[in-house]
């Protein structure tokens, strides 16, 4: 066999030397109108390119002065007006070959119109041409008016129409196409749910949710009656035709509604309250008409609207709220779905939102929403299981304690301690560390209270003394105050817009007394206390803690009724209506009194702070110069400088 033939790879895969045969190249597909715009690039090339490859010459253009000279002379053979604009100017066959020897006219045609002229007015045109025989006695040829069809013009003319047509081809072939999903025009009233059955691979049960033990004792009598019926219907009772779980954002609204379709193992459809809304009038009824009849279908089973005050805001009430809006109309379809003429046996609503004070009272009422259920911000306890449930993808080093993390997230949802996690992991990855530590974790949790660490930031020594005793005041107050929320951590590193900043670990308490909130009131001015008393002045760094406790002093006056002069009286409106009211539901002279009942609890809560600080200035100067050194204080600390912290009876 010749070395120079090449191996021919045989059928099963291989070549002829044994050697993998490697894999062919993807034939690259071709649209359907390749072909065509290939023709037409073709056709525009040999438009413009093929007559100078022809030698047919061009025409050339003239002007009025040149024609008038061809016409005396007896050059011209005939004139020929196109379309009322141009005119072709046909020369003798010895004017031809004589204008063809000079060097500027030796591209003129032979076989048709050697030169054109732009007329402007055909009726102007014949004049001057009759005036022209008349001046020089000679014979002008007569011209001959042409008007040939434009094609293009008469394309154009049908392109709206021909536009049209190709657009309804598409649209109805789209139609066709997504006639069995949900994405054709056909289906712009279908519901949009997506249904999970009990066969779902991705089940979620109540121990997947961590926390939350109280809103599952009530869910689980949904549960318990999808999977028993008959032992409620037997005494004649019914269940709860809806559950509407409220509480904050992130606390497991939604994951505890797929853990109870899980649980209930039934077909559970879930939609957002966003999905029923579309510019087009009666799509969301229609939208809610498909979603309940889905649901009849595979009765019993659970439909589950997230956010629902999308479309379940009071009517009425809400600007650009109309009566003729979609919205309300999709409302009345859902109450109508809920509990109306229609029996929907077997079909739970639940829903989730963090705005019930907005819904409409007919969605609350009981046959509809029957039951609300609190699904609040996570304690001590709780918080520990959802560490203990997000802790278990990380790799973690010895010193990390659940607990611990726990308590330095008071007030953190579920979202929140997830996002803890996951933050604790990116700060040991950047660090390169081999697993993470305490350290990281209390980093993550002041990257999301207090926002990145800006150690760049240009402060000046002046004002890094007067962040460090400001700081330093807060501290010192907070720690001698015994019902004052404990001190973590203060530092003078700035974060996000703060220039400093103190960590606190609150108590969970459910009620707060006058002497509590005073003791708060006080750890607040304590920054601004502390820079009067140390340097004589103030500075704007104390905005914030003014602000804080003036709505507090407030709230203390006119909610709480704490104060001896307004007396037990509240003007808190529960109900949200307030918002849509122009005047106070107060006169003047109270708003006046409550103004200066408000400044005299911020005044006692300064003088408190002074006094603090006044008996104890070596203690916040000692601190104050500790933060200066090391920038980061913590509990043991100011536990050192000032003793044990004191505890009330």
């Amino acid at each position: 066999m010749d070395n120079n033939t090449e191996k021919q790879p045989n059928n099963n895969g291989m070549n002829e030397g044994g050697t993998p045969r490697p894999p062919m190249p993807p034939r690259r597909r071709r649209g359907p109108l390749s072909w065509l715009y290939g023709f037409w690039i073709v056709a525009l090339v040999g438009l413009f390119v093929m007559p100078s490859f022809t030698g047919e010459g061009r025409p050339q253009k003239t002007d009025w002065k040149s024609l008038e000279k061809m016409i005396v002379e007896g050059d011209v053979q005939k004139i020929e007006v196109v379309g009322d604009k141009i005119a072709h100017i046909w020369l003798t066959k010895d004017a031809t070959a004589e204008y063809r020897q000079k060097p500027a006219y030796n591209t003129i045609p032979e076989d048709k119109y050697q030169f054109t002229y732009n007329i402007g007015n055909p009726d102007i045109f014949r004049t001057d041409l009759a005036l022209v025989g008349e001046k020089y006695g000679v014979e002008v040829p007569v011209p001959a008016y042409e008007y040939p069809t434009n094609v293009w013009k008469e394309v154009l003319g049908w392109l709206p129409m021909i536009v049209l047509v190709i657009f309804m081809f598409i649209m109805f072939r789209s139609a066709s196409r997504g006639a069995a999903g949900q994405n054709g025009v056909m289906n712009v009233g279908k519901s949009r749910a997506q249904v999970y059955d009990k066969d779902n691979a991705n089940r979620i049960t109540f121990k997947d949710v961590a926390g939350l033990e109280e809103a599952k004792v009530e869910i689980m009598e949904i549960v318990d009656f999808l999977r028993k019926p008959e032992k409620y219907r037997e005494l004649g009772g019914k269940i709860p035709k809806g559950a509407l779980l409220v509480g904050p954002p992130g606390t497991g609204k939604t994951l505890l509604a797929k853990a109870v379709a899980g649980e209930a193992n039934v077909p559970f459809f879930s939609i957002s309250g966003s999905d029923f809304v579309e510019m087009f009038v009666g799509v969301g009824a229609s939208r809610v008409r498909d979603l309940f009849a889905q649901a009849k279908a595979k009765a019993p089973c659970i439909v589950f609207i997230d956010e629902i005050d999308a479309i379940g805001r009071a009517r009425g009430k809400n600007a650009g709220f109309s009566g003729n809006d979609e919205r309300e109309n999709t409302l009345n379809q859902l109450l109508t779905e809920m509990d109306g003429f229609g029996t929907n046996a077997g079909v739970i609503v639940l829903a989730a939102t963090n705005r019930v004070d907005i819904l409409d009272k007919a969605l609350m009422r009981a046959g509809r929403f029957d039951r609300q259920i609190d699904v609040g911000l996570p304690e001590l306890k709780e918080r520990e299981e959802i560490f203990g449930v997000h802790l278990k993808k990380l790799k973690l080093a010895d010193d990390v304690d659940v607990k611990f993390l726990a308590k330095q997230t008071p007030g953190f949802c579920g979202a929140d301690i997830a996002n803890v996690c996951n933050e604790a992991a990116l700060i040991a990855a950047r660090h390169d560390k081999k697993a993470v530590d305490k350290e990281d974790f209390l980093a993550a949790v002041d990257r999301i209270i207090g926002g990145l660490e800006k150690k760049s930031k240009i402060i000046t020594p002046a004002e890094k003394r007067t962040i460090a005793y400001h700081e330093a005041g807060h501290a010192t107050v907070s720690w001698l105050l015994c019902h004052a929320n404990p001190l973590v951590k203060v530092t003078i590193v700035p974060r996000g817009r703060a220039l400093g900043a103190a960590w606190y670990l609150p108590e969970e308490r459910q009620i707060t007394t006058t002497e509590q909130m005073m003791h708060e009131m006080a750890s607040l001015l304590g920054g601004r206390a502390s820079e009067l008393l140390t340097f004589g002045e103030i500075s704007t760094g104390a905005l914030n803690d003014l602000e804080r406790a003036t709505k507090m002093s407030y709230a203390m006056v006119s909610y709480y009724g704490m104060s001896d002069k307004v007396g037990n009286r509240s003007y808190y409106d529960s109900t949200g209506q307030s918002d849509y009211s122009f005047s106070k539901p107060y006169s003047e002279e109270t708003s006046v009194l409550i103004d200066k009942e408000s400044k005299a609890l911020i005044d006692k809560a300064f003088e408190m702070a002074t006094e603090i600080l006044t008996t104890h200035k070596e203690g916040l100067t000692e601190l104050a110069e500790l933060l200066l050194e090391k920038e980061v204080v913590f509990s043991e600390d100011l536990e050192r400088i000032f003793g044990e912290r004191v505890k009330c009876s």
